[in-house]
């Protein structure tokens, strides 16, 4: 039987889709760090069937909007002392900026430098983003 501890002070990124730890993990580049983290993946979960889950031994700035942009369905516990001290349920975000790169190679910002990389949220349905300035569908291998 695999055993995590709880931890003490930290964080806990739960309910991710599974499959989508590893990129999560990747992007808050969880590899680097002198703490301890566990990535879960394929747990089992009533809700969603499988997921994966992180857990993360220290307190640590994390930008929201991504990670409801990776998954909305993501629920985020602050730890403290062992017992959740925020819990927070992401959603899709309306808008994001230089989380993904249009793939449009007419699109200004491929053409001009220093322009933000900007998407709307255009379905919420199916999670689709398009570009502000040529309204080019985002894919998910773009992720800056």
């Amino acid at each position: 039987m695999l055993e995590i501890n709880s931890i003490r002070n930290g964080i806990v990124i739960d309910h991710i889709k599974a499959g989508y730890g590893m990129k999560i993990f990747n992007y808050l580049k969880l590899n680097n760090v002198d703490y301890s983290v566990a990535l879960i993946m394929n747990a089992q979960s009533k809700k969603l069937g499988r997921k994966d889950i992180i857990k993360i031994e220290n307190k640590l700035e994390i930008d929201f909007k991504v990670l409801g942009f990776i998954d909305p369905n993501i629920t985020i516990n602050i730890i403290k002392d062992e017992v959740i001290e925020n819990k927070v349920n992401l959603k899709s975000p309306e808008k994001i900026e230089n989380i993904i790169k249009c793939k449009n190679p007419r699109c200004i910002t491929s053409i001009e430098r220093n322009i933000k990389q900007s998407f709307y949220l255009a379905d919420k349905g199916i999670g689709e983003y398009r570009c502000i300035y040529c309204d080019e569908p985002y894919n998910e291998s773009q992720i800056v």
